[in-house]
């Protein structure tokens, strides 16, 4: 009965009700609908094969067929999905749903012998992946020529292929990613996404981990390379610096007021006080030098005294030693000094070293001294007393200027 006028599945029904040994009904091309009448449809008990291809029929047809059907044809109609529990077609072997509009596989809840199955060209994007779970006697499914999205949920389909041992009809050639633009025309089979971009609790638990470890080797550079110290050194060099423009000197052109600042540890004093002041001070072209003990001001801060006296004289000199090293104070100096080097572009740092440093004794926070070291000439101290004129010369004359 194929390419009429008949509009009425109910009626279409009642028709065969006293057909008994109708067994096949091809009623495709017709106008065929059915709007969920509160009579119920009677079909022929022995029909087993039905054609409803091609109507205008949509999910209230499943409320509308016969019970012992084996081969059902709904190809090309307006079905969006398959309702649960509606159709108890327990005799369903074969189910043609292709070119309809539904959104995912339907389950097999009401139709337990189903064994073939074809729902191509509809609306599947993401298809579900437990289908053969829950339509165990399934043996052929045709689900290709379908909009594919590829993306993290479709990787739990392609793998249901692989699981399948060959039940998807079409296979790889009918299912081609359509979504996104960029993958269009890529068959799944070639699509392919890590475990990580697809689970977010292993991104998030993976960019955690990582987060931690990148804040413990940070943590950890800080630590060695001392940044916090030097931190907090910048910041008090800038602190005093605006301090120094907000309150100008009251005698302008008095900048420079010493030689030189001497910077050494407590422990080579008496050096300082019985060899380089003595023989620096006194005598022909004395230097003016600015020592911690008799210059730096009362009242302010022992940082904020060493940037002072830093600025305030034409070089900076470092005794060197074992003890130099040891002593974090010396360490302040030599930062400020060594921050005015590069802000002033100036040649202000003389090195004297008092007694041999090895390597190996010099901190790895003393990095800046182990590269001025490396770097700069410095005098060392003679233990012959025949060479210290020559010495105190060259010393002098590393520090030769005129103070106003």
């Amino acid at each position: 009965l194929q390419k009429n006028k008949f509009e009425s599945l109910l009626k279409v029904s009642f028709m065969t009700n006293h057909m008994k040994s109708l067994k096949y009904l091809d009623m495709s091309h017709n106008l065929l609908r059915h709007d969920g009448a509160d009579v119920q449809c009677q079909w022929a008990a022995s029909l087993t094969e039905l054609d409803l291809s091609s109507n205008q029929l949509a999910d209230s047809v499943f409320e509308c067929l016969p019970a012992n059907v084996k081969k059902l044809s709904l190809q090309n109609n307006q079905i969006s999905r398959v309702p649960g529990g509606v159709a108890e077609l327990k005799s369903l072997e074969e189910l043609n749903l292709a070119s309809n509009r539904l959104a995912d596989l339907p389950g097999c809840s009401g139709f337990t012998s189903l064994q073939f199955l074809n729902i191509e060209m509809n609306s599947i994007l993401t298809p579900s992946a437990d289908f053969f779970q829950s339509c165990p006697r399934v043996r052929e499914l045709q689900a290709g020529h379908n909009p594919f999205k590829c993306s993290c949920e479709l990787q739990a389909f392609i793998r249901l292929e692989r699981q399948s041992g060959g039940k998807l009809f079409g296979w790889p050639a009918a299912y081609v990613c359509e979504y996104p633009e960029g993958l269009r025309g890529t068959q799944l089979k070639d699509f392919h996404l890590s475990e990580l971009a697809c689970n977010t609790t292993l991104l998030l638990v993976t960019a955690l981990l990582l987060t931690l470890l990148l804040v413990a080797v940070v943590a950890f550079l800080c630590i060695y390379l001392d940044v916090p110290w030097y931190m907090r050194m910048t910041w008090q060099w800038t602190q005093t610096k605006r301090r120094a423009r907000h309150n100008p000197p009251a005698e302008p052109g008095t900048v420079l007021q010493f030689h030189a600042f001497v910077s050494y540890s407590e422990r080579d004093s008496l050096w300082v006080k019985n060899e380089l002041i003595p023989n620096l001070e006194k005598g022909e072209g004395c230097v003016r030098l600015c020592q911690h003990e008799r210059n730096f001001i009362p009242g302010k801060s022992i940082v904020e005294n060493i940037i002072n006296c830093i600025e305030k004289s034409y070089k900076s000199i470092f005794v060197l030693s074992p003890n130099f090293v040891q002593s974090e104070w010396c360490h302040y100096e030599l930062y400020f000094a060594h921050h005015k080097l590069f802000s002033e572009n100036s040649n202000s740092l003389i090195l004297i070293l008092l007694e041999p440093i090895p390597p190996y004794v010099i901190p790895a926070r003393y990095h800046k001294l182990k590269a001025l070291m490396a770097k700069r000439t410095y005098l060392e101290w003679p233990k012959e007393r025949s060479k210290r004129a020559l010495f105190w010369a060259n010393l002098r004359a590393a520090i030769n200027i005129n103070l106003p």
